[in-house]
């Protein structure tokens, strides 16, 4: 069944939405058409959090909150959630206990950013039992203030431990999940002033679209596509939404390789992965905010092919494959090899990533590192990412990838040859650095100089190393 009416659920009613244009973001609708103006635009590109909202999600028969840059979301995605304001949380005219906190500890100053502070701390409050510090700041990371200052925020946060979490959201629990159980699990399809939009709910559905809508853009998280209209003020003509499709959205492993599928949030996956490689689940929090995390996705981030995309030099290093299908077969290829040149792919027209393999290691050691201007929530000068097998102080295995030192994310294949079946010393390790400068030719732009690119590149090569010999009491010899 699919229809062009787009159903959610807001203050507890069912809305229904006729038609609806598909490149209208969450925050224009929010504020024009709900006349809701507390939601602010900041950047427009899911870098600030002035815009977060809050959706209600069922899952697995309970209502899970999620914080969203609704300045990147399109109005259609919607569908099938519950969707809380900031203007939302105030009940008979009494602040919600997060209102009050910022209040309380004075959280806040000229008040712009406040809201999107609020809901972000709103949906933390609904997640967890309780806050720790590193909750917190993973919380609010997406958030930007310029004047109040991270410090009253945190400690309006702190105290919300005292307070009791059952808040008119709680009491209205019930009639939430029956209202949401009454939207029937419907495929989307939109088609209004020469614009199409398509949310299939199956994987065949997505194939029978891919095969009549060659050309359409596929969109998961939306922080790369939906700047297009942020940003570049362009129309997107053809859209199908991907995350949509549950089928899709799994993590499963057996003994050889983790298996993560295309829908799968990059916040789930985080969690996942930390057992396996703490150091991908490190920079998994580093990617982007909770409000990105919440929607972005592997595949998306492998389809963007951008060379500082930060989960692809970690993927090249693990020897990943990805599993991609059309509406006849499915191929499985190594993610090495897969970028061509600068955000292309060997991608066709028809074809979408199903998956990724990621496997297993054994004996080897996995570091990954990422360097930018600011910790949390920005992009990447470079990030480096390292897989190694150590015998007898003899690497018998390696994998190097780099991004931000190409027009692709790739491999460095001169310096892991040196490195390859060497004695692990200083003298081997300071070759191998040199034989840097022939895997890459790095570009000097806002972010970094060629010269910084390359000079980091070669210290995260030592520096592995160094970890390396510290952790596992290596002897590298002179």
């Amino acid at each position: 069944m699919t229809s062009n009416i787009v159903k959610f659920i807001y203050k507890n009613k069912i809305v229904e939405i006729n038609n609806p244009d598909s490149n209208e973001t969450i925050l224009n609708y929010v504020r024009t058409k709900l006349k809701k103006t507390g939601t602010k635009e900041g950047c427009a590109e899911g870098g600030c959090g002035s815009c977060t909202v809050v959706l209600g999600e069922l899952i697995e028969n309970n209502i899970t909150y999620k914080a969203i840059n609704s300045c990147i979301a399109f109005v259609p995605s919607l569908e099938g959630k519950q969707l809380i304001l900031v203007e939302d949380l105030i009940s008979k005219d009494e602040l919600h206990p997060v209102q009050k906190a910022m209040v309380n500890y004075h959280g806040s100053q000229c008040g712009f950013c406040t809201p999107g502070f609020v809901m972000s701390l709103f949906a933390m409050y609904k997640n967890y039992s309780s806050y720790k510090e590193d909750i917190i700041k993973d919380s609010i990371q997406g958030n930007l203030c310029r004047c109040t200052g991270y410090r009253p925020i945190i400690d309006a946060a702190k105290s919300l431990n005292k307070e009791n979490k059952f808040d008119h959201f709680s009491k209205n629990k019930k009639i939430t999940l029956s209202l949401l159980r009454k939207i029937k699990q419907r495929s989307i399809t939109i088609i209004n002033d020469n614009k199409k939009y398509f949310a299939p709910k199956s994987v065949d559905e997505l194939k029978k679209i891919l095969r009549q809508e060659p050309n359409s853009k596929l969109l998961s998280g939306g922080t790369d596509v939906s700047l297009i209209v942020t940003k570049e003020r362009k129309d997107l003509n053809s859209l199908i939404y991907m995350n949509s499709i549950n089928e899709l959205n799994y993590i499963k492993e057996n003994n050889s390789y983790i298996e993560v599928g295309a829908t799968t949030p990059l916040i789930n996956f985080e969690s996942f992965i930390k057992k396996y490689f703490p150091d991908f689940s490190q920079i998994l929090k580093r990617y982007g905010s909770v409000q990105i995390r919440n929607v972005c996705t592997i595949a998306g981030n492998i389809a963007t092919a951008s060379p500082i995309g930060d989960t692809l030099p970690l993927l090249l290093a693990l020897d990943s494959q990805i599993v991609i299908k059309d509406k006849n077969k499915t191929q499985i290829l190594p993610l090495n090899g897969f970028f061509i040149s600068y955000r292309k792919t060997k991608l066709k027209k028809g074809q979408f990533i199903h998956s990724i393999r990621i496997p297993l290691l054994k004996k080897n050691i996995f570091k990954a590192y990422k360097i930018s201007k600011r910790i949390d929530d920005d992009i990447s000068s470079v990030c480096a990412s390292f897989n190694i097998e150590i015998n007898n102080n003899k690497i018998k295995k390696i994998k190097i990838a780099y991004g931000g030192m190409s027009s692709i994310p790739k491999r460095a294949v001169n310096c892991e040859k040196i490195l390859l079946n060497s004695f692990l010393s200083n003298k081997t390790i300071n070759k191998a650095k040199k034989f840097l400068e022939k895997d890459f030719k790095p570009i000097t732009d806002a972010r970094a100089s060629n010269k910084y690119r390359m000079e980091v590149a070669k210290n995260l090569l030592e520096k592995c190393f160094l970890e390396i010999k510290q952790k596992k009491l290596l002897r590298i010899s002179i």
